[in-house]
């Protein structure tokens, strides 16, 4: 079973909202089903029993590769498979992480295919391997939990990096930055007080809260000395360590003083010696000024049955599913150091003791998490004024997320009166014991952070996604200057380039995933238009989870054939991605019956608002009728309803992108960006003051329908390629002039056949005379895509001495422009290769009514036969 091809779908996707990889399978003879199949693949993987029932060994590969994404601690559960001919099939699954998703689709195939074959392997290899993929991904525990919290929120969360735990939370000028418990407001100084506890005690000492007596050494005889004035027990630990590391606690004598020396030294080249504060060890958690959460931490210990060794008893402990290493999950594994088995001789026993039943034997002197202690949720326990302290010390070392490490005999007391102290604040603090205590009421400590962090935001910019078969550009680039004219910082993507604030930060075709993705993720951009192309949906899905408003212009035959389209039916849904991501309002084409019929398909809770050139149409008065928001085309002027009240927006003439009313298409395309506005909660005045203002010409809208002049022709540049385009390119030109009416054109070699004989017959009947090049043939031979063009043309009746086909581009337009007298209108469409287009208008004077020279070149003509 080979790949063919494979695809990453990061968002919201043809097959589904969640995040899938789809990959296209050629079985060749596997792709029936194999007698006793079932049988031998239930024994090499039980759990996929409990997984849905599968036709064919494609459908098999599915549920194998779901089964091993489980297995490897990323589990998901969708999966769809459908037949794309004979022997390829398309196997889609979901994913939570694509490298994962990857392996296990690879192994998968694999699998099903050596079964199938009768052929015996040992897949355990590159099951660990798998395994080793997805923890070296793994999110820590902390981590995970903030995260979590976000989303449920509706925050959006995305990872910076493959395998770190840093997080952007929330898009664009609303963005927070995450990585562990560490914020983006966390402050740099804030942390290194933290990190210095002798300077962390130093502030708290002064800002009148308990903590021990002590200081730094540097020798173990200086660490003996502080000892002896402080007068044993005392606590030994690095100067700038965490998570308890090379701490050793009730050191009672100079012997053990230089053994804990010697040990926190290993993390640190100063030591800290301070007072032994008697009693139990609290973690409080203090997010955005509060007390989020408190934990009463438990050393790592043992309980002895009578039977088993000590060893066999960490053993035993270390298989509970919930210990493992580092903070990948609730509790950490127990060692057996060096430190450990001090500790034991000191209580009398070695690895090889039996502990008798009942008694406790303790592994380490700190109680971290890290290390394999435990937790007690005791948050209601705290006494209101050891609460204000920890608040208080928080904001006395800056931070915005600390752990407050309290000593003392019972939290529910005052710490002063039980001679207790605050040992240490941490940044970073881990959060695991909070959500997962061993014992008492879980904390939701995540959304704690989350909430300092956003309060009650959601943490979203607006974001207006534009989509359909023609016009998205250019809609896209009206609602952006709207929104600068409102003084907004403006992200807009477009297939010209991304731009922010009026400034392009990126040039080329920008409709797709990764462009929108920079705009989400710049600080600056305080609300992202987002041109939104079929062929981005399908390669890598949707960069955003949701958009506030989405915008479906129209849909019509255009690249069907080309990635799994075949239809315009299958296009609609395709297009119809971007309707349904909509959270607050879509906003669609009543005069198309593809774009009406979304609105069936959208959340309830979305508003639909529809536009219509035609004012009589009757699912726009039906929807009028029902108190819903529209725009519209009566008269020739602009019309809004925004619920409350119906007005006339401004005069089709007063539009400069609709060419003195010429552009019906740009008309159109106005509507919808009006409608898009009001559903963005833009004013009908500023809506106004956008359309009134907004310039289709080289420098702001390049390649739609920017204006020329020459020779006393009226030349249209635009990016025309489908049938659809160009049959409103002809009714512009023939609103334009009463002239003859040239049209120079060309369309992608990867167009069906059926496509590029539409274009002709479209052209025909549209244009006087037609000039066809090629630029981008994508696999035809030369000569070939504008023959069938032309053969369209002919079957609409038009005569051969009308009909030219002329491969080089400018030798296409030198040529047309030679045939044009003056008041004619010249089209010129780059349906295929702008650079092309571009080279060629050189020649022609960007300033209306003064004459352009056009170059001598020599016509290469292809015979018509």
């Amino acid at each position: 079973m080979n790949i063919i091809e494979q695809r990453v779908l990061r968002g919201p996707n043809r097959w589904s909202r969640l995040t899938c990889l789809q990959t296209i399978v050629d079985a060749g003879e596997l792709s029936g089903m194999v007698p006793g199949f079932t049988d031998t693949l239930l024994a090499q993987l039980p759990g996929i029993a409990g997984r849905r029932s599968y036709a064919t060994l494609a459908h098999a590969a599915e549920q194998v590769a779901l089964e091993l994404q489980s297995m490897a601690g990323t589990p998901v559960s969708f999966g769809l498979t459908g037949k794309v001919d004979e022997t390829r099939w398309r196997i889609v699954v979901a994913y939570q992480r694509e490298q994962v998703a990857v392996e296990a689709m690879a192994l998968a195939l694999d699998m099903v295919q050596a079964l199938a074959r009768g052929e015996a392997q040992d897949w355990s290899g590159r099951l660990e391997a798998l395994h080793e993929v997805a923890a070296r991904g793994a999110i820590g525990t902390s981590t995970a939990a903030v995260v979590s919290a976000a989303q449920a929120r509706g925050i959006p969360a995305v990872r910076l990096t493959d395998e770190a735990n840093l997080f952007q939370l929330g898009w664009g000028s609303r963005q927070k930055r995450l990585q562990a418990t560490v914020t983006g407001d966390t402050s740099t100084i804030a942390v290194g007080i933290a990190s210095n506890k002798q300077l962390t005690k130093t502030l708290l000492e002064q800002g009148g809260i308990p903590v021990p007596k002590g200081g730094v050494v540097g020798t173990a005889d200086e660490a003996v000395a502080l000892a002896t004035r402080l007068r044993f027990p005392v606590t030994v630990k690095p100067l700038d360590a965490n998570q308890g590391k090379g701490v050793t606690t009730q050191c009672s004598d100079a012997d053990t003083v230089r053994t804990a020396f010697d040990f926190a030294r290993q993390y640190g080249r100063r030591v800290i010696v301070e007072r032994f504060i008697e009693g139990r060890d609290y973690r409080l958690l203090v997010t955005g000024g509060k007390l989020a959460a408190a934990s009463l931490r438990r050393p790592p210990s043992i309980t002895g049955d009578g039977a088993s060794t000590v060893q066999e008893l960490v053993d035993r402990e270390n298989r509970n599913p919930a210990r493992g290493d580092g903070h990948a999950n609730i509790l950490t594994r127990l060692r057996l150091d060096d430190l450990a088995l001090a500790l034991l001789a000191e209580q009398g026993y070695t690895l090889d003791s039996v502990v008798p039943n009942g008694v406790e034997v303790q592994l380490r002197g700190n109680a971290n998490l890290s290390t394999g202690g435990t937790a007690e949720d005791v948050t209601d326990r705290v006494h209101p004024a050891t609460r204000e302290m920890c608040i208080r010390a928080a904001q006395i070392i800056g931070l915005d997320v600390a752990g407050i490490d309290v000593i003392c005999s019972d939290i529910s007391l005052c710490l002063r009166v039980q001679r207790g102290a605050l040992i240490e604040v941490n940044a970073a603090p881990g959060i695991r014991m909070h959500e997962y205590p061993s014992q008492g009421q879980a904390r939701n400590a995540g959304e704690s952070i989350v909430e300092a962090m956003f309060g009650e935001g959601d943490g979203r910019i607006p974001v207006i996604a534009v989509t359909g078969t023609n016009g998205k550009t250019t809609t896209s680039l009206m609602i952006a200057h709207a929104a600068r004219l409102a003084g907004l910082c403006t992200g807009v993507t477009t297939t010209e380039g991304v731009f922010i604030d009026g400034h392009q930060i990126i040039d080329g075709d920008c409709a797709g995933y990764h462009s929108a993705r920079t705009l989400l993720t710049t600080p600056s951009v305080d609300i992202a238009v987002l041109e939104t192309a079929r062929g981005g949906i399908l390669k890598r899905g949707l960069a955003f989870d949701r958009c506030a408003v989405a915008v479906v212009l129209n849909v019509s035959a255009d690249h069907l054939g080309l990635d799994g389209v075949e239809t315009v039916a299958e296009l609609a849904a395709v297009k119809a991605v971007v309707a349904n991501a909509a959270s607050r309002a879509v906003v669609l084409n009543a005069d198309d019956r593809l774009c009406v019929a979304m609105s069936a398909q959208v959340s309830a809770d979305v508003e639909r608002i529809f536009f219509s050139m035609e004012p009589e149409n009757p699912v726009l008065l039906r929807h009028l009728d029902n108190g819903g928001r529209a725009t519209w085309f009566q008269d020739n002027a602009l019309f809004l309803d925004d619920g409350s009240r119906r007005l006339e927006l401004l005069r089709a003439q007063r539009m400069p992108a609709s060419l003195h009313g010429h552009a019906g298409y740009n008309i159109a395309n106005a509507l919808a960006a009006a409608a898009a506005l009001m559903g963005a909660d833009f004013t009908p005045a500023q809506i106004v003051a956008a359309l009134s203002t907004f310039v289709s010409d080289r420098d702001n809208n390049p390649l739609r329908s920017n204006i020329y002049s020459a020779q006393g022709v009226t030349i249209v540049v635009d990016y025309a390629h489908n049938p659809a385009a160009y049959a409103a390119m002809a009714s512009m030109a023939k609103s334009l002039s009463g002239g003859r009416r040239i049209a120079v054109l060309t369309c992608p070699g990867d167009r069906r056949e059926a496509d590029l004989l539409d274009i002709g017959h479209t052209c025909a009947e549209g244009f006087d005379e037609l000039f066809v090049y090629e630029a981008d043939p994508r696999g035809r031979a030369s000569g070939e895509t504008a023959r069938t063009i032309l053969d369209g043309a002919r079957r609409a009746g038009k005569e051969d001495h009308l009909l030219h086909a002329i491969v080089p581009v400018s030798d296409a337009f030198t040529a047309a422009m030679a045939c044009c007298q003056p008041g004619d209108v010249l089209v010129f469409a780059c349906g295929s290769a702008a650079t092309a287009l571009r080279e060629t208008a050189r020649y022609v004077d960007p300033a209306p009514g003064l004459p352009a020279a056009a170059p001598s070149v020599h016509q290469a003509t292809v015979p018509l036969e």
